[in-house]
């Protein structure tokens, strides 16, 4: 355990942040990774490998972000549900929308995700954590990236 020198508070009030991303960042993957096994329709075979490429990058985020609060000493949530008890994001169980409304829901998603990292990294610098001040700054731009990839797919 890496433990930073700041105050038990500020690790807890960085950590407990850090578990709502946490929460956020596995609804969303979760969610890509049902629209992967689910995508019909004219973009089937590009979304599948997108919605795939998606997932895998998003696990690669949830590692991530769950080593962050363990860097600061806190133990991190790990429960579907955990999870669900904190996130913003929704689900809808025992849906399986159009490809097209696929990507207007993901996309809705990552844009939810990088609002609310704006928020926490603007907390993070008040709370003088630069180190997860700069790893959400990363973590913008991941979701960038992927919302605009998934954009892409609804110009006309």
């Amino acid at each position: 355990m890496a433990n930073t020198d700041f105050s038990v508070k500020t690790r807890k009030a960085v950590a407990a942040q850090l578990h709502i991303l946490l929460a956020n960042e596995y609804v969303l993957y979760t969610k890509t990774q049902k629209f992967h096994w689910n995508v019909t329709g004219k973009w089937f075979g590009s979304l599948h490998l997108l919605f795939e490429k998606h997932y895998q990058e998003l696990a690669a985020i949830i590692d991530g972000v769950a080593e962050r609060s363990l860097m600061l000493g806190i133990k991190t949530i790990a429960t579907l549900e955990e999870f669900l008890k904190i996130t913003t994001l929704t689900e809808q169980p025992g849906k399986n929308p159009t490809d097209t409304k696929m990507i207007e829901i993901l996309v809705m998603d990552h844009e939810t995700i990088i609002e609310m990292l704006r928020e926490d990294i603007d907390s993070a610098a008040k709370l003088g954590d630069m180190g997860t001040n700069n790893f959400l700054s990363d973590l913008i731009e991941k979701h960038e990236k992927m919302a605009w990839m998934l954009k892409a797919h609804l110009e006309k």
